[in-house]
């Protein structure tokens, strides 16, 4: 619902943070990662997650996109919740989860306090492809300034389709191009060679 919140960071502690824009203070669990980005900004810009429940909707932040991405991917492994989550995030960086995860270093994952056995290596067998795919690029941040090669290249990775694959794609669609392409020319032009 929320992409990202940008504002007055008026109170900070290492669970949560409240963010003040347009006169509301949004109240945004964070993990110790997203903690130690935020250092002494006064302003802020956290991308967020809405977790609704029958008895409470709780926003979760994240310092970039890439530690929101992972998030979403852990939440989406049967038995692990958005604390869960936060805690792995708050345990070890996500670059190095993500990393654990496509490794298959199931002994780094059950280290982290919540995490057992089964739950480990579930999260390994569930999440180990999707990652090996996306590449562990897909942690950095977007570059604020995208070049349509790049938006591109994003909209197709969104459409399920590997980084290098559709990096080759679109490698291809330059090559044959004449002239400036709209991201949805470059698009179009990608899909017809995937």
């Amino acid at each position: 619902m929320y992409a990202y919140i940008d504002g007055k960071l008026t109170f900070k502690c290492p669970t949560y943070i409240v963010v003040e824009t347009g006169g509301v203070g949004y109240q945004i669990h964070i993990s110790l990662n997203t903690y130690a980005a935020l250092g002494s900004a006064e302003r802020c810009k956290i991308y967020t997650w809405l977790h609704v429940k029958e008895d409470a909707h709780t926003l979760y932040g994240f310092a970039d996109e890439g530690e929101r991405k992972l998030f979403l991917h852990l939440i989406s492994v049967s038995g692990i919740g958005p604390t869960t989550c936060r805690m792995m995030l708050s345990s070890i960086t996500p670059a190095e989860i993500q990393q654990a995860i496509v490794n298959a270093d199931v002994a780094l994952i059950q280290k982290i306090k919540g995490i057992g056995a089964k739950s480990a290596q579930r999260i390994v067998l569930e999440l180990q492809d999707k990652l090996k795919k996306e590449g562990i690029e897909s942690l950095i941040s977007m570059p604020i300034h995208n070049t349509i090669k790049d938006e591109a290249l994003s909209a197709l990775i969104m459409l399920g389709f590997g980084k290098q694959v559709a990096e080759k794609a679109l490698e291809n669609v330059l090559k044959k191009a004449e002239g400036e392409l709209t991201v949805e020319q470059m698009i179009k032009q990608a899909l017809k060679n995937l």
